[in-house]
């Protein structure tokens, strides 16, 4: 499955209203529950607030004094997650002490729109606060992309496409977008971001990955950030987020899905590692395990990766939390057994997405406690990091939905922040003879099967697990984007094959590509080119003598280079979500493209794998774009003087500043006469303090930082360039960066 957002409101008034009352009513001796058992009626009213109900306590003493109340039943529950739609009656929510409700990729409401889920989970949280204890249930949904899951919500790019703008303050802002639509509809927790490394595009889910090297996804976990906060719960509109999944599901053998990883520990820890250290120091509030292998060892068993490694080592002190049903398949066969639970718990899981078969994981995780399998302080444990979270997200003060988030889903605001998010992940691969941008005044001729879908450039999880083609939401398509964008709409032609093209057009316009998968289904081991569908439509194109310009949506890389020498322009598209709007913006110039790829292209399907660093020769490289005014060839050297056999320049670029910091990027090229295998830029930072960089490593020393490449953009052939970002606190000044090769 995938991740799973939390809603969180921004103003600072409550996101839900107080319920003092009811928790207080239900402040009342807690004795010899069973599962199967109706919960207390509430008591009218309370001689006092107990001291897990009190905000003003710190909250690691709320928890002690809750958990020292709590019968095991209560803890059992907490330590179940069950499917919404699974809750037959809704009763069993209380009656089961249900800790966590989930919808899964296909769980919906009716009608689907933002007041009905919020009525839903309104509906659900009342049943959780009738217990005797009253504790809330926190709700997780995949929010991957947006609230994906309601009908008119906003939906952005896929991680894909914000690797590709390389700028995580926008991403961090996007993240605060994710949370307030999801806060809106009351479910306040969300299993995103995915901060896979994916190593070969044939995997199904690449398009749920930021990029190819650790650095990226590292970078992206400004995500965490924008949903959360920088402290859990400080802000009504903070969201728990889900760093997943744990670890290495981006680089199995031969890209399958739920496949084995069969690399090193060490590089395992270089490569998929990375992102999950900064997400925890980000303060991640909880880590989705990967249903896949580590040589042959299944993450949800792995004790050492998930107790020692996460744990242990990182620190983590949130929740580790099932991907679906993946500790029923343990053992290889359908059903739930004592043995596949106790090894999972045992190894750290802290919360188990059942999702439906409750009654059976709670009989089941009783007798393994009962026999002194699972020991009881592996129970409290996981409950300390489950109410932890809760009592973090105030969930306890304000357990039902602040309706006043509930308008932003679908707003102009958070449409407006995607437009640019699309924008800038718009990656320009060829354009020859300068036929980009459009003329705004030209005939032009629009064709391809994703030229006019919603569904198609929203790609999976929208509206549905595998997503699908045709109007599944409301937005703005491409070509709706392109007819908005020209001087004269009458001068635009659409048609879905190409046919009825002559050569009195400027320029014709393929939007053409994959259409929605998500994992299982989306992995590609053969062909990854083009569908027959699309190479007869660029036929038809080709075949009038009018330039072809190609938009390319897809979740990866394709296979193109046999068409590539036919097309004048190709420019990545990625799966834009719900703003087409964006592609429009780049293809006539309003804006330049800036995008970079995220991922190697391939030269052909049997290249795969093929990333940064191994030697092998892509399509185009990692990192790779062209903008407007780029010149893609060797740029001549004016200068009289003789060029030295080892030099490289350093160029500064203010990205983005706002009050109390600023992000920037510094790019690199060697301007010598011979390849350099290093590289290291150093420059007073007038008072900035640097809070994170990606693509490099840094010291600072007196004020002064120096930046040395990574393993992966050390060497440079001659003319060639790369770059390293990063975000600071202070004002940027006037650095003047000085590169010294290796």
């Amino acid at each position: 499955m995938s991740s799973r957002p939390t809603p969180v409101p921004t103003s600072r008034s409550p996101r839900r209203p107080a319920l003092l009352a009811a928790l207080c009513a239900a402040a009342i001796a807690v004795t010899g529950l069973t599962a199967a058992a109706s919960p207390e009626p509430a008591v009218a009213a309370a001689a006092a607030v107990l001291p897990y109900q009190d905000p003003a306590l710190p909250v690691p003493q709320r928890v002690e004094d809750l958990l020292g109340r709590m019968t095991l039943d209560d803890k059992l529950g907490q330590m179940t997650q069950v499917e919404k739609d699974a809750l037959v009656p809704q009763s069993d929510l209380a009656a089961y002490r249900i800790g966590s409700v989930l919808s899964g990729g296909d769980s919906t409401v009716s009608p689907n729109n933002a007041q009905t889920w919020a009525d839903t989970y309104d509906s659900l949280q009342r049943s959780a606060l009738a217990t005797p204890l009253g504790i809330p249930v926190i709700y997780g949904i995949d929010a991957v992309h947006g609230h994906n899951a309601v009908r008119g919500a906003t939906l952005f790019p896929h991680n894909i496409g914000l690797g590709a703008t390389r700028n995580p303050a926008l991403v961090q802002r996007v993240g605060r977008a994710v949370a307030e639509e999801v806060a809106g509809t009351g479910i306040d927790w969300s299993f995103a971001p995915c901060l896979c490394v994916a190593r070969n595009d044939r995997w199904g889910r690449t398009y749920e990955s930021f990029g190819e090297t650790p650095e990226l996804p590292t970078a992206m976990t400004s995500f965490i950030t924008g949903m959360q906060g920088d402290t859990l719960g400080a802000d009504p509109a903070s969201v728990l987020t889900t760093a997943k999944h744990y670890l290495g599901d981006g680089g199995t053998t031969g890209g399958v899905d739920q496949g084995n990883t069969q690399i090193s520990e060490a590089e395992l820890r270089a490569v998929h590692l990375p992102p999950f250290k900064e997400a925890i120091r980000r303060g991640v509030g909880s880590v989705m395990l990967s249903y896949s292998s580590w040589n042959g060892v299944r993450s949800h068993a792995n004790k050492y990766l998930v107790t020692d490694v996460l744990k242990g080592e990182l620190g983590f002190t949130g929740f580790v939390v099932s991907d679906w049903a993946a500790v029923d398949q343990l053992d290889g066969q359908t059903g739930f057994t004592g043995a596949e639970i106790a090894t999972a718990v045992n190894a750290g899981v802290d919360m188990v997405m059942v999702p439906h078969d409750y009654k059976k994981f709670l009989t089941l995780l009783r007798g393994e406690v009962s026999a002194g399998r699972v020991p009881l302080t592996r129970i409290d444990d996981a409950n300390r990091r489950i109410l932890t979270k809760k009592f973090q997200l105030r969930l306890f003060e304000r357990p039902l939905t602040d309706r006043s988030y509930t308008s932003t889903v679908g707003s102009a605001v958070h449409r407006a922040l995607a437009r640019q998010a699309v924008r800038e992940s718009q990656v320009l691969l060829k354009n020859d003879g300068g036929v980009l941008p459009l003329p705004k005044t030209g005939k032009l001729f629009v064709a391809g099967k994703s030229a006019d879908d919603i569904g198609n450039q929203s790609g999976g999880w929208t509206v549905g697990w595998q997503g699908r083609s045709g109007a599944v939401t409301e937005g703005t398509t491409v070509l709706q984007g392109i007819r908005s964008a020209v001087a004269d709409p009458s001068r635009v032609t659409y048609d879905r094959y190409g046919n009825g093209i002559d050569g009195s057009y400027t320029a014709a316009v393929a939007v053409v590509g994959e259409t929605p998968y998500a994992e299982m289904r989306g992995d590609r081991p053969g062909s990854m080119g083009l569908d027959q569908e699309d190479l007869g439509t660029l036929a038809r194109l080709k075949a009038s003598g009018v330039p072809v310009v190609v938009v390319l949506v897809s979740g990866r890389p394709l296979d193109i280079a046999a068409q590539l020498p036919d097309w004048k322009a190709l420019l990545a598209a990625w799966l834009p979500g719900t703003e087409g709007a964006g592609v429009a913006d780049v293809l006539f110039g309003d804006h330049s493209p800036v995008g970079r790829l995220p991922m190697s292209w391939m030269s052909s399907a049997a290249q795969q794998p093929v990333n940064d660093g191994d030697g092998k020769t892509p399509l185009f490289r990692y990192g790779y774009g062209l903008t407007y005014d780029s010149d893609p060839g060797p740029d001549p050297d004016p200068d009289p003087e003789p060029t030295p056999a080892k030099a490289c320049t350093a160029t500064y670029k203010l990205v983005n500043s706002w009050p109390g910091g600023h992000q920037a990027e510094v790019t690199v090229k060697n301007t010598g006469t011979v390849p350099i295998t290093g590289w290291s830029v150093d420059w007073d930072l007038g008072g900035a303090t640097i809070s994170s960089l990606w693509n490099g490593v840094h010291t600072v020393t007196d004020g002064h930082v120096t930046v040395r490449n990574t393993a992966s953009n050390g060497s440079l052939a001659v003319s060639a360039g790369t770059s390293f970002g990063y975000t600071a606190g202070g004002t940027a000044g006037t650095p003047a960066p000085r590169c010294t090769p290796a």
